[in-house]
């Protein structure tokens, strides 16, 4: 069974619940779900939802992947597909195809999102996409498994790095905190 409005919402509550200081940038996709907008479709705009992962290995480092189409590092993780049943699954499972580590070796940290990130994707001609944005939940998971087989369709490379390396103020803050 896909992913429904319903669950996107009750994982938006949960995590508003602990973040409730992030109500008025999720408003945006709670207003989009109000809507009608189906957004677990990659075709729906002006923006759809994402599933992420935050893999954290040993000694506390993060995995990181370079991903082909932006030719930046980045966590693992993409678009929702029709098999996908929570969002947290999804996570899971893009962490698995991209990384190759397998699901068995892998524990999620919790079912409530660490991170909810809302970034503009430009536009894509060779795809026939037009500018528009990712809503990625983020779900940290823990393991001691090396890197696997690349899926070099998605991922030329892959490295664990420091919670220091990452950018965003707030996600590096919650992975500390979450990793003490």
């Amino acid at each position: 069974m896909t992913i429904t409005a319903d669950h996107i919402r009750t994982a938006i509550a949960a995590y508003l619940d602990e973040h409730p200081e992030e109500k008025r940038e999720l408003g945006v996709v709670l207003g989009l779900l109000d809507g009608g907008d189906d957004l677990t479709s990659r075709k729906n705009l002006p923006g759809h939802i994402t599933a992420g992962a935050i893999l954290a290995g040993p000694g506390g480092r993060v995995l990181h992947v370079l991903h082909n189409a932006t030719g930046r590092w980045l966590l693992p993780g993409g678009h929702l597909e029709p098999s996908d049943t929570t969002l947290l699954r999804a996570a899971g499972r893009e962490l698995a195809e991209e990384t190759g580590i397998p699901p068995h070796v892998v524990t999620p940290y919790g079912e409530i999102p660490l991170h909810v990130d809302i970034h503009p994707i430009d536009a894509n001609p060779d795809k026939n996409e037009p500018a528009h944005q990712h809503f990625d939940f983020r779900f940290l998971f823990r393991t001691t498994a090396a890197i696997g087989e690349l899926q070099t369709e998605e991922v030329s490379d892959a490295a664990w790095r420091d919670v220091g390396t990452i950018g965003d103020d707030r996600l590096r803050h919650r992975i500390a905190e979450a990793l003490r």
